[in-house]
C-alpha cells in the first residue's frame, strides 16, 4: 500500500471510531441498504448451491462406486456357481453396475460439470468484483462523511485562517460527487444482477434435469435385465412376508451348526 494509501487508512480508521462516538454523522441510505441485503442473500445462496450440486455429483459417483463393490462380493459369492438362479443373477447385476459404475463419467459427470457447475462457478466468481465495488462506496462514503463534519465544524466554529472553509467546500462536495456517482450506480445495477440470476440459472437447471434423467433411465434400463432372473411373485412374497420367513429359516440352519455354539 503507498503513502497515500496508508494515510487514507488511518483517515477512515478515524472516522470510524468518531461515528462510533457520535462525533460524525454517519450517511444512510435505506436504498442502497436494501439492495446489498437482496445482493447478500443471492450470494449466499448461490455459493451455496454450487456446493450442493458439487455434492450430488461426488454422491452420484460415490453410489455407483459402492454398486460396483457390493456387485463384486456377490458374484463371489457365486463364483462356483453358474448356473443357478441367483448366481446368473449375481452376475448380471455385477456387469450391469460396472456398467452404470463407467457410464457415470461419460453421461453424468463431464456434462453436469460442463452445464450445471461451471456456470454456476463463472457466475460465484463475479462477487469479488460486486464485493469489492460495495466496500470503495463504503470508503467513499466516510471520506464524504469526514469532509461534512469537518465544512460543519469551520461554519460553527470559523478558523483563523479563512482559506480552511473553501477548501473544505471543494474537498466536500468532491467527496460527495464521487460517493453519489458510485452510490447511484450500485442501486442501479444491484437490483439487475439479482433478477438476472433466474434466465441466467434456467439453462443449468435444465441441464441438470436432464443429466440425472439420462442417468436414471440408463439405471432402470440396466436394471431391469437383472429383474428377469427373479420369480414375478417375489415382490408379493416380501409384502406378505413370505421372504422373512425363508430368511429366518436359513438363519435357524446357520444356529443349528456346532460351531455356533451353544
Amino acid at each position: 500500500m503507498s503513502w497515500g494509501g496508508l494515510k487514507k487508512a488511518a483517515s477512515r480508521a478515524g472516522t470510524t471510531i468518531m461515528q462510533k462516538t457520535g462525533q460524525v454523522e454517519r450517511t444512510i441510505d435505506r436504498e442502497f441498504a436494501e439492495e446489498e441485503g437482496r445482493f447478500k442473500v443471492m450470494e449466499k445462496e448461490t455459493n451455496n448451491l454450487q456446493k450442493e450440486a458439487k455434492t450430488y455429483l461426488d454422491s452420484m459417483r460415490s453410489m455407483a462406486s459402492s454398486q460396483a463393490r457390493i456387485a463384486e462380493t456377490i458374484a463371489l459369492f457365486y463364483s462356483t456357481d453358474r448356473t443357478s438362479d441367483g448366481a446368473m443373477s449375481g452376475h448380471a447385476y455385477k456387469s450391469a453396475v460396472d456398467e452404470l459404475d463407467a457410464n457415470v463419467i461419460r453421461d453424468l459427470d463431464a456434462p453436469y460439470r460442463a452445464t450445471v457447475l461451471e456456470p454456476i462457478g463463472k457466475m460465484n466468481s463475479y462477487y469479488a468484483n460486486i464485493n469489492a465495488a460495495i466496500t470503495k462506496r463504503e470508503h467513499k462514503m466516510m471520506d464524504y462523511d469526514s469532509a461534512r463534519a469537518k465544512v460543519k465544524k469551520l461554519v460553527e466554529k470559523p478558523a483563523d485562517d479563512t482559506t480552511k472553509l473553501p477548501r473544505a467546500q471543494q474537498e466536500h462536495d468532491e467527496a460527495r460527487d464521487i460517493f453519489n456517482l458510485l452510490n447511484d450506480q450500485l442501486i442501479t445495477e444491484l437490483p439487475l444482477l439479482v433478477d438476472l440470476r433466474i434466465p441466467y440459472l434456467d439453462p443449468s437447471f435444465e441441464a441438470m434435469i436432464r443429466c440425472q434423467l439420462r442417468f436414471a433411465e440408463e439405471g432402470y434400463e440396466k436394471l431391469s435385465g437383472v429383474q428377469r432372473y427373479f420369480a414375478d411373485s417375489i415382490r408379493d412374497d416380501y409384502a406378505n412376508g413370505a421372504l422373512d420367513t425363508q430368511v429366518e429359516g436359513v438363519l435357524e440352519e446357520m444356529r443349528e451348526l456346532s460351531i455356533y455354539g451353544p
